[in-house]
């Protein structure tokens, strides 16, 4: 019987490297798999997971419009053969939607579907896909990362080119150690509220 796994932790918690590392694993044990990426994420040009640390895998695109169980069910009709994993990276921008058809896989081919990604934006909001799959997942696993200060970290903390805190604009923007950092909870306060003195003293002297 399969299960559906939602493996959560903050950016730079090598969540990706995770995920890589059981893909080599199954390549070594002969086991059927398939890496996934949201196309969403389109850093890379080609369709490849790629880890901070350089490993890589092949993925197939996973598209806002994508019936994954569709897609699922379509590889078993012309190979005839069932996926025994199924590797999804960056989860959280998977539609409510998809995850239910992954749901769908695990409940009719007994297909394991482990789901790799942020619980929650810049702002500390559960994304769509997040969301869905703390409501419905089998298995539920925290990818731990340390803050500086030696706390969880929690937030995914949205910063500008000076290092500032960024509270608003859209929830989804693509980017790296260049735009994103994670902190603990009090952290994001804190440097919240640095943020919002720097620019309100930077206000008064224009």
């Amino acid at each position: 019987m399969g299960k559906l796994y939602f493996r959560y932790g903050t950016m730079g918690s090598a969540k990706t490297a995770m995920l890589l590392t059981q893909a080599y694993n199954f390549e070594e044990r002969g086991l059927h798999y398939l890496c996934m990426k949201p196309i969403i994420d389109n850093r890379e040009k080609e369709n490849v997971i790629r880890s901070r640390i350089g490993i890589q895998r092949q993925c197939a695109w996973i598209y806002p419009t994508t019936d994954l169980y569709g897609f699922v069910k379509e590889l078993y009709d012309k190979t005839l053969v069932v996926k025994d994993w199924i590797l999804i990276d960056e989860a959280q921008f998977l539609s409510e939607e998809q995850v239910d058809q992954l749901a769908r896989v695990v409940d009719d081919f007994g297909t394991n579907v482990v789901c790799y990604g942020l619980r929650t934006d810049f702002q500390s909001r559960l994304f769509e896909g997040s969301r869905r799959l703390l409501e419905i997942a089998d298995s539920i696993d925290e990818i731990k990362s340390t803050c500086a200060c030696g706390r969880k970290t929690i937030i995914n903390a949205r910063i500008d080119k000076d290092g500032n805190i960024v509270t608003d604009g859209n929830q989804v923007e693509i980017g790296g150690d260049d735009r994103y950092v994670a902190l603990c909870r009090r952290c994001w306060q804190n440097r919240r509220i640095e943020s919002a003195e720097r620019n309100s003293l930077k206000f008064k002297s224009e």
